[in-house]
């Protein structure tokens, strides 16, 4: 109820490209958010999807977010919960195609569908994505092996990883952070891959309404003092760093 509610009052506050007087956010929006462009990957990360949906296999499942959910759970079901679905998924893939990044962070690969829009919509791209359960980042390491080579998954706690591992790597162009859905966790994650961006980056949000405290986390980060462009979709926040252009939040329909 609290979802369909709050996507009510996104909907009735959104705008669309008749308000964007930026050429930035016009084509942004009209060419990537709103493009209906279709792409061959799109149907081999689909087919994945619906094979993993019809695996029964049990594995073990270490939740380090906030959902707790710790024990053996079928393939199938982890897929239903965690992974995005296929419009979020083409969107991703279509903002990666959009700004050609050298080097992609995803905070969240779960069994790697994401990874996979991610990674498959810039294969010359590095990609270094971080899971938190040891056994579906094993999963996820295989899927990539199969689909996207230059895509790794490190396993582990975020607390434990993230930092030096993003120490070795080049700046980061591309961030999507889809890990712990708690306030603080949420915000430490941001400024940690923050320390390695650029004034170029893209930062995209998962699940930015889905609940208080992601809500509050959002609107940190908007008001971050080296945020400058935010753009709330409602299911994922973009968040930019262009310092020629001044402050500006946009509330669009995707």
């Amino acid at each position: 109820m609290r979802q369909a509610l709050r996507y009510l009052q996104h909907w009735l506050q959104a705008g669309n490209a008749h308000g964007l007087h930026s050429p930035f956010m016009y084509e942004l929006y009209t060419q990537v958010i709103r493009s209906s462009a279709y792409y061959y990957a799109f149907a081999q990360i689909e087919e994945l999807r619906d094979q993993l949906l019809a695996e029964k296999t049990r594995v073990e499942v270490v939740d380090l977010g906030s959902g707790g959910r710790n024990g053996h759970y079928p393939i199938r079901q982890i897929v239903r919960r965690s992974a995005v679905p296929p419009l979020v998924g083409q969107l991703l893939f279509r903002l990666v195609n959009h700004f050609q990044p050298k080097v992609i962070v995803e905070l969240g690969s779960s069994l790697a569908i994401s990874t996979l829009y991610l990674a498959l919509a810039r294969p010359e791209a590095k990609l270094i994505g971080f899971e938190g359960s040891p056994r579906l980042a094993e999963l996820a390491n295989l899927t990539c092996a199969r689909l996207a080579p230059q895509a790794q998954v490190v396993p582990g706690p975020l607390e434990e990883t993230l930092t030096p591992t993003l120490a070795q790597q080049a700046p980061l162009d591309f961030v999507f952070l889809d890990a712990n859905h708690r306030l603080a966790p949420t915000l430490r994650y941001f400024e940690t891959c923050l320390a390695r961006a650029h004034e170029a980056s893209v930062f995209v949000l998962d699940d930015i309404y889905w609940s208080n405290e992601m809500e509050q986390a959002w609107q940190a980060i908007k008001n971050h003092p080296q945020v400058t462009l935010t753009v709330d979709l409602f299911r994922l926040g973009l968040v930019f760093f262009r310092q020629k252009q001044p402050k500006q939040h946009f509330k669009l329909r995707f």
